[in-house]
């Protein structure tokens, strides 16, 4: 399939760079380091060769997330979104941006989201699971009051929010002690973002907030396959469900949440997402430079799913999600009336939206429309 969008597709900066060391041995590391670099080069011509379009690029991991002071977060937050966005002016027709976040301090992350969208032209924001504040050990996750101004302007900005892994840290994480295979993407990743994201579903945020769109990776982080069981336990159990939301947690993860196949590039886990949360939800991710672009386009390109749904993961979704419209015919405006056609048709334009600086939608507005 030609024309696919990848949205967990990473780099690096070189405070960050070392991040991303730790996972992989040396003789492999280097190659990798190259990658996180790259955006221009080898980036571009395997996109080519494998008919990824564009990238949504975000930075690595945990990055941010793990500088334990909120004024040198927010110095290296807005030091690697500036430098992104100056990538993604050179080439906005093949990626776009994710900022990434000071979740140290609610008020900074709120003020760099605001600054990143309106006058970066960044289209979201991804952010690596909890944050370290102050010191090595006090962390905070995303569904704790503190953070609730912020996700107001997570709606208010209508931007989707892509939650991300990290480890736990050691002291959380006496079960892996001598078992270093099963930290990382293998499955301390998955395990520690699942839980990361039921506790937002069960706080009630989104009835408060219920246009926030939240996005999570490696084909839902096992949630897929154990979200029944969740609602089925505090349903049947006396007095066990005390969780602030209304709903069951399912109706959240199947209105609230996205989910894109990085890293997980097995068919059997494809349809399972796609009978739990449905087609329309899910999406095309690569995971480069930490999984290979050819083995991620090559797989979907053969999944054993309709051609429809194979549109839809690759492609559609994330231009509804993201209103990729405008970067996409921006270089083609007499097209422009003709493509908002199209999406109104498929419904991917429902509903008029608030104006958007031009170096976002690219003075490429379609007629009768407002983009946002």
């Amino acid at each position: 399939m030609k024309g696919k969008i990848g949205l967990e597709e990473h780099f690096a900066i070189e405070d960050t760079i070392n991040d991303s060391a730790g996972f992989f041995p040396d003789e492999i590391w280097e190659e990798l380091r190259g990658r996180l670099f790259d955006l221009h080069d080898k980036r571009l011509r395997l996109m080519d060769q494998h008919g990824v379009e564009m990238m949504i690029l975000s930075l690595n991991a945990p990055a941010v997330q793990a500088i334990h002071d909120p004024k040198r977060a927010n110095e290296v937050a807005r030091k690697a979104n500036d430098y992104l966005a100056e990538q993604v002016r050179k080439r906005p027709d093949r990626f776009q941006a994710l900022a990434a976040l000071p979740m140290q301090d609610a008020d900074m992350a709120t003020r760099e989201l605001e600054r990143c969208v309106k006058d970066l032209g960044m289209i979201g924001a991804l952010v690596n699971g909890f944050s370290q504040i102050g010191d090595a050990n006090t962390i905070a996750y995303l569904d704790e009051k503190q953070y609730w101004p912020f996700w107001a302007m997570v709606e208010k900005l209508d931007v989707p929010f892509y939650l991300h892994p990290r480890n736990p840290l050691p002291q959380h994480a006496k079960i892996y002690e001598g078992h270093g295979w099963l930290m990382g993407p293998s499955w301390a990743f998955g395990q520690e973002t699942a839980v990361h994201a039921l506790r937002l579903m069960g706080s009630g945020l989104f009835d408060k907030h219920p246009n926030i769109n939240i996005v999570i990776g490696h084909m839902g982080e096992g949630l897929p396959f154990s979200i029944w069981r969740v609602d089925n336990c505090n349903a049947w159990v006396p007095d066990r469900h005390k969780y602030p939301a209304k709903k069951r947690i399912a109706d959240y993860f199947q209105s609230n949440f996205y989910i894109t196949t990085s890293g997980n590039f097995h068919t059997p886990a494809l349809l399972n997402t796609m009978m739990v949360v449905g087609a329309d939800r899910i999406l095309f991710s690569t995971d480069w430079p930490f999984e290979n672009i050819d083995h991620a386009a090559l797989w979907f390109d053969a999944a054993t799913i309709s051609e429809e749904d194979r549109l839809k993961i690759g492609r559609t979704n994330a231009v509804k999600l993201f209103r990729l419209w405008r970067v996409l015919v921006m270089d083609q405006p007499q097209l422009a009336g003709r493509v908002a056609q199209v999406l109104r048709d498929y419904g991917l334009l429902e509903r008029e939206e608030a104006p958007v600086d031009s170096r976002r939608c690219h003075g490429t507005t379609p007629p009768g429309c407002t983009a946002r």
